[in-house]
């Protein structure tokens, strides 16, 4: 069976995209592909990998597992999503690293599904505008330790990508820039579900939805609607156009209140991310899903 991990990350409309997920269940079960309600599995995985690491785990965890989580119903694939795969979010920093127990867990992922087979994916997205949300309810001392142990200039997501490839070669990594997600949210469920391109799907525009101004989406539909036969291609075309002039600017702008952090700070993190994407679609056996 294929067991698709949706690993977050924190800060990259995780929960709207379990949401999606949800909405289209019915439509990939008849394809095979399963999306279990997040009650049914999160805590059950979390006290199996806690019992791995432990070395506590019995040889039947898996079968009591999908039991639990597919109350007998037959499954070719199944979407598990939970942010908190890799670690909390109090956990997905360690000095100038991201989620520094991600090898850990998914050495556990892969032995608790030792018969399946996994694949990841994962939103990416620039430090510069994700630190103030990873940080946002901290304590403030704890805050203050964070950001005297970070280097800014030193955090790479291809340092995590590399690291789980080295850890578990054989699972596949999929991944895409928080920055990209309006354009491409439906190849992003797409290819979580195993839907061609072409298969109807619900909830393909919720992100540009809640960016973009109501009479926007109302011109975007009808557009649509008189290009029935238009590209995927074409669409991502038309959407950034649609978003570029109809876009709620109030939902763009990003308050990043950092102490020592200036302009020249977030412009060059933001450099160095733009970069880093560049060495990303470089690494083997990761796959951007991209505009």
């Amino acid at each position: 069976m294929q067991v698709i991990f949706h690993c977050g990350a924190h800060g990259t409309e995780e929960d709207r995209l379990l949401k999606t997920l949800l909405r289209n269940k019915d439509r990939f079960r008849l394809h095979g592909t399963v999306v279990p309600g997040p009650g049914k599995y999160r805590y059950l995985l979390k006290d199996c990998i806690a019992a791995l690491q432990e070395g506590q785990a019995t040889a039947e965890a898996r079968d009591v597992l999908w039991d639990a989580i597919l109350e007998e119903e037959q499954a070719d694939r199944v979407l598990l999503s939970n942010a908190n795969f890799f670690g909390s979010q109090r956990q997905s920093l360690n000095g100038s690293q991201f989620y520094p127990e991600a090898e850990e867990r998914l050495l556990a992922l892969q032995q608790l599904f030792a018969q399946d087979q996994l694949e990841l994916f994962i939103g990416l997205r620039n430090p510069a505008t994700l630190l103030p949300g990873l940080l946002e309810n901290a304590h403030p001392d704890r805050k203050t330790r964070v950001l005297s142990e970070l280097d800014p200039y030193r955090l790479r997501w291809s340092d995590l990508l590399a690291r789980l490839r080295q850890a578990v070669p054989e699972v596949a990594l999929n991944v895409w820039c928080f920055e990209d997600m309006p354009l491409i949210w439906a190849q992003i469920i797409r290819d979580m579900s195993g839907l061609e391109m072409n298969e109807r799907l619900d909830g393909g525009m919720d992100l540009l939805a809640a960016i973009m101004s109501r009479e926007g989406m109302r011109r975007l539909r009808q557009y649509l609607a008189q290009h029935p036969e238009m590209s995927e291609m074409h669409r991502r075309r038309v959407f950034a156009a649609f978003l570029d002039k109809y876009v709620r600017e109030d939902q763009l702008e990003e308050e990043i209140d950092l102490p020592g952090w200036n302009e020249e700070t977030v412009e060059a993190v933001t450099r160095l991310y733009e970069e880093d994407m560049e060495t990303v679609q470089r690494i083997p056996g990761v796959t951007m899903i991209a505009p």
